[in-house]
């Protein structure tokens, strides 16, 4: 399976945790299951963001609110888009997978599964990120 079919499943995955705040591993097994995956690379690749994003949910949560426009919160941004952005923040700062790899797999990915707004405001809020952590620096 390419990185970018488990990219998405990735998304779904956090998606689904974003909406059911339920237990992280029962999560991810239900999800495995009801998806027939079973390529060990593909759960690990799952596993591993999943548990990820969750670990460093504080930090990844503060970057965002940090990096909204006036007015805005986390509680304000529809869900989907919001996992959209912390997969993606963890990609670029966790998992080193370059910026602009990451910013561009979630944007194609919003405009797929979000709103049309979306892929802007998610280009936006990441290029803050990339800015502030200065990762456009990196060779």
């Amino acid at each position: 399976m390419q990185r970018t079919a488990m990219r998405e499943l990735a998304f779904k995955l956090v998606y689904e945790l974003e909406v059911q705040k339920d237990n992280v591993d029962e999560q991810v097994e239900l999800f495995l299951e009801s998806n027939e995956i079973t390529d060990e690379k593909v759960i690990s690749y799952l596993e591993n963001v999943v548990k990820g994003i969750n670990k460093s949910s504080e930090q990844i949560n503060e970057l965002i609110s940090k990096n909204l426009k006036e007015n805005w919160s986390l509680n304000r941004i529809p869900k989907i888009t919001l996992s959209l952005l912390k997969l993606a923040i963890y990609e670029m700062l966790y998992s080193k997978i370059p910026y602009k790899v990451a910013i561009n797999e979630v944007v194609e990915l919003a405009k797929k599964y979000a709103d049309e707004a979306s892929p802007n405001f998610i280009n936006g809020v990441l290029a803050s990120i990339v800015k502030e952590k200065g990762l456009n620096k990196e060779g």
